[in-house]
């Protein structure tokens, strides 16, 4: 039944990749993603694969070195953001396709602990988060200049704690570092996206941040503008489809339309 299933899926993104953006000839597309996207985009990518003959070919990391990387003339096909900001520094510089960019998905920011603390702490107001490092330290992405570590500082700022445990921050390239200082023990503390936490059974989710308490957490989509894959639009049309919607809540993604 399993088999059946998965061959149903695989048939179903074949006949809307035929119907919706039909290929002349396989080709190669090259994604640069976030890195908590790393789990959903290997499965859609391997989805995407499966229903047509291209090659998808994913690099991850901060969203803000794959944007200088872009800037810098990597070769990337498609840029998928963890946030908005990074996005609008490649629109600014007229480095994406025209008409090519849309808000793709949305996540949750979380507060998390190795799955074997007895840690519980509440998100509110002045809530106890130095008292309880003590002298350890916070996990985060770099919050100068990636998205997730931004978000963090915001929400922690919103309930008047940033101060408290600026100097305990250790600050990490990307989310998925901060996620493994946490997973291996190396930090009592840790802040994420909630895909994230779900994709690591070394650590558990302490608390959820309240939407309210930083900027929207929003991942825009585009074609760069030096793409010449011939598989880049439609992978892009396929990555808001219906097909692709299963996957991206299945790792706990929301589409943003």
């Amino acid at each position: 039944m399993h088999a059946l299933k998965g061959a149903l899926s695989s048939l179903a993104i074949a006949i809307y990749l035929a119907v919706a953006a039909p290929m002349v000839t396989a080709t190669d597309v090259t994604v640069f993603a976030a890195a908590s996207l790393k789990e959903a985009m290997d499965d859609q990518a391997k989805q995407f694969e499966a229903g047509t003959a291209n090659k998808v070919i994913v690099s991850y990391g901060a969203s803000n070195a794959l944007a200088k990387q872009i800037e810098a003339g990597a070769p990337a096909d498609i840029f998928i953001s963890a946030d908005l900001d990074w996005m609008d520094y490649l629109d600014q510089r007229h480095l994406l396709a025209p008409n090519a960019r849309l808000d793709l998905l949305r996540n949750t920011l979380v507060l998390i602990a190795p799955s074997s603390s007895s840690a519980t702490l509440k998100i509110a107001p002045n809530f106890g988060l130095a008292a309880a490092l003590g002298r350890e330290k916070l996990a985060m992405a770099n919050p100068d200049s990636v998205p997730a570590g931004k978000y963090g500082k915001s929400a922690l700022e919103t309930f008047g704690v940033w101060a408290s445990v600026e100097k305990q921050v250790a600050r990490a390239d990307n989310v998925r570092a901060a996620l493994v200082l946490v997973s291996r023990g190396e930090a009592p503390f840790g802040i994420v996206y909630r895909t994230d936490a779900l994709a690591d059974k070394g650590v558990k989710v302490v608390d959820t941040f309240p939407p309210s308490s930083h900027p929207p957490i929003v991942y825009p989509a585009a074609l760069v503008a030096t793409s010449k894959s011939a598989a880049a639009k439609p992978l892009l049309e396929y990555l808001r489809s219906a097909s692709a919607r299963a996957v991206w809540e299945k790792y706990g993604f929301g589409l943003a339309q």
